[in-house]
């Protein structure tokens, strides 16, 4: 839905400087306490050129949407999290993917 994703660059600026930072061999959590909306959590995904062309990048961006949307309610409410792709996710699947982030969770408490 549309009010769950970090769309402007101001608030992943915010994610970056105020949030904690989590990382495995795959991707780069960024976690904030979103106090505006106590009852949803937004996502924003960033993936750089460094991970590959346009194909691979939104690719890469579907994987992890996709497996945050499907683990979303067994989360903690009223966070911002800022994915960021790391270059060895590109010739990755799902399931390993999703293995990475539920990983980060985790390691933040939020699972």
């Amino acid at each position: 839905m549309k009010e769950d994703k970090i769309r402007k660059n101001s608030e992943f600026r915010t994610v970056y400087r105020k949030g904690k930072s989590l990382s495995n061999h795959l991707l780069v959590l960024y976690t904030f306490r979103n106090f505006k909306n106590k009852d949803i959590n937004r996502i924003g995904v960033s993936v750089s050129k460094k991970v590959g062309k346009s194909v691979i990048r939104s690719r890469v961006k579907r994987l992890i949407s996709e497996s945050y949307r499907l683990n979303k309610e067994s989360l903690k409410k009223g966070y911002d999290f800022v994915f960021i792709a790391r270059i060895n996710c590109k010739d990755k699947n799902y399931k390993e993917i999703e293995a990475s982030l539920k990983n980060l969770f985790k390691k933040a408490g939020l699972y």
